[in-house]
């Protein structure tokens, strides 16, 4: 889906402008996304195994939920949207706990894919089980939860298990860091 996404700059300050995603991959042009974290009162975290149609990195494993920003929206109505859209788990907006924003500038497909976006990353528990969440056929590959422990050996192992994204273990060592405060 080509969406319409507000533009910013490389602070992360709206530009008044908007793009469709697909041009502002193409020009590298600076945009937010949402990051959604789910964890449950088990100790584990919520993980979406990207789908095998995606161009940048199919059936890798990662974040609970993840998605564009449309033009106009929140943060808050992006996550809660992206949420019920991939993995049709409704949401309130005082569910969610914001951890941070994080830059990631990423070049793919030989420069063709620009992606130079803001992770506004968040927080929830989830109170509900595996089965009852409805994964985005087009989205989502499949869904799993693993424990805080074994998150941290496959992001120990992330260059030889082809798991996680390998770059990104600072990121997912950050986020799970935030997500043990929730217990500790």
């Amino acid at each position: 889906m080509d969406e319409r996404i507000d533009i910013v700059d490389s602070e992360g300050i709206p530009t008044g402008k908007t793009a469709l995603k697909s041009e502002i991959h193409k020009n590298g042009w600076y945009h937010n996304t949402i990051h959604l974290w789910l964890y449950n009162a088990n100790n584990e975290i919520l993980l979406q195994q990207r789908s095998h149609k995606k161009v940048i990195y199919p059936l890798l494993w990662d974040v609970s939920v993840a998605g564009h920003i449309d033009a106009g929206e929140s943060f808050i109505e992006a996550a809660l949207r992206e949420t019920k859209e991939e993995i049709g788990l409704q949401l309130k907006a005082d569910d969610l706990v914001k951890i941070g924003t994080r830059l990631h500038k990423s070049i793919y497909n030989d420069g063709a894919i620009k992606d130079f976006e803001f992770h506004q990353i968040y927080i929830s528990e989830i109170k509900v089980n595996l089965e009852d969440l409805t994964p985005q056929k087009d989205e989502v590959e499949a869904l799993k939860f693993v424990s805080f422990k074994d998150f941290e050996n496959l992001l120990a192992n992330s260059k030889n298990n082809s798991h996680f994204i390998a770059s990104n273990s600072s990121y997912y060592k950050f986020v799970l860091n935030h997500i043990k405060k929730q217990y500790y």
